[in-house]
């Protein structure tokens, strides 16, 4: 079996983007990775202006407590005021641009209004409560990298330099079937021997909260002539397959074996717990990532391997994730593979759910986030682990 690192290693070493860039409207761009460097064309802010509501004046030409500056001018934002007449001060408001002769704002608390003139009664330091022309952005700054998801704070960045359009990398076309005859859809009647089919909906909610555009084939049987048909067809017509279910080594489990038919398997079994029976292939060209079929396994398996190939073939420029440290509230030995244990951030520490069960779905929604423990390791409570929030896998 692979070691964790070393299959998403394998599986990054030849991953290639695999969707193309498309122009997109800034109001459109929410979610989606930049395919362009972004460049400003323009200084943020385009001209000295005031930091608040106040006074602009000369700071060598104030005449000190009780004396009176007149007020020449009344400068609101989004005027270019003309330059500010020696020996007077100019009544600003924030964002406005600071007049031609002046380098100093002082704010209205600090000032008396008398008559048609003004009484600063604390002066502030030269040059102060001014945002100076390029502060934030200098023309010519690379703002923004190829590979970078866009947030809101993005958008915002973007939007400040006027840029309305630019190119991102059109979303992933993600298949994803689920694999058993043994499943039935929520809403139907359960025979005896059948389950509700939970992994169709954690995968595909997954696929949807990455961004990808979600194709989703429904349930294959397990009968290799119609699992060969379904991944035929999604090859055709998708970027990656997503599947979960049928990859370990029962005599039901057919998906490795029309996998390896259609195309190859380059990689399976992982010393993950839970999720081992992970596999990595292709069908035709297509790339394949087999998930094991327990939920809890499908969702470990889905985090912390098929997510950073998935983002990079989207391209994501860096899908990795800094787990945080915690006091482990809990005890738990180790054992030959990388444990994901199901765990809970509470005000001391982390917190473990007492069952971790591949099949015990319960115990992801209990908590918020995965502790990492590595191969052999034992834990005690009050050690330190590693915590890895659901937050930063999405």
């Amino acid at each position: 079996m692979l070691s964790v690192e070393k299959a998403i290693a394998e599986l990054l070493q030849n991953c290639r983007v695999l969707a193309e860039p498309v122009p997109t409207r800034l109001g459109q761009a929410l979610g989606r990775v930049l395919a362009q460097d972004i460049t400003a064309g323009i200084d943020v802010p385009p001209a000295d202006n005031s930091a608040m509501d106040g006074y602009a004046f000369r700071h060598a030409e104030w005449p000190g407590l009780e004396r009176i500056l007149p007020l020449s001018q009344r400068i609101p934002a989004g005027l270019r005021p003309p330059a500010l007449t020696p020996g007077t001060a100019a009544r600003i408001f924030t964002g406005a641009e600071v007049p031609e002769g002046a380098d100093t704002v002082v704010m209205q608390e600090h000032c008396r209004a008398v008559g048609e003139g003004v009484v600063i009664e604390k002066c502030p330091l030269e040059g102060a409560n001014i945002r100076r022309l390029g502060q934030d952005i200098r023309c010519g700054q690379q703002v923004l990298a190829r590979g970078r998801r866009l947030e809101p704070q993005t958008l915002g960045l973007v939007a400040s330099l006027g840029i309305a359009e630019f190119d991102t990398f059109r979303p992933l076309r993600v298949a994803v079937i689920s694999n058993g005859s043994e499943l039935v859809e929520p809403g139907e009647a359960v025979k005896p021997g059948q389950i509700y089919n939970s992994n169709r909906y954690m995968l595909s909610g997954l696929v949807r909260r990455w961004g990808f555009e979600l194709c989703d084939y429904g349930i294959a049987p397990d009968d290799p002539f119609a699992i060969r048909d379904l991944l035929a067809r999604a090859a055709a017509e998708t970027d990656v397959i997503l599947s979960s279910g049928g990859v370990s080594v029962g005599e039901e489990d057919h998906i490795k074996d029309v996998v390896e038919d259609l195309g190859s398997i380059d990689l399976w079994k992982v010393a993950i717990k839970p999720g081992k029976p992970f596999a990595f292939g292709r069908v035709g060209k297509t790339p394949f990532l087999g998930l094991p079929g327990n939920p809890s396994s499908v969702l470990v398996t889905a985090l912390i391997i098929a997510r950073p190939y998935l983002m990079t073939c989207q391209g994501l420029g860096n899908a990795a994730v800094v787990p945080v440290r915690k006091r482990a509230m809990f005890s738990s030995r180790g054992g030959p593979r990388q444990v994901y244990l199901r765990a809970k951030s509470v005000a001391d520490g982390v917190e473990c759910h007492p069952r971790q069960s591949s099949g015990v779905l319960m115990s992801t929604v209990w908590g918020d986030g995965l502790v990492v423990q590595a191969p052999g390791q034992d834990i005690a409570e009050g050690d330190e682990v590693d915590f890895i929030p659901y937050a930063l896998l999405a």
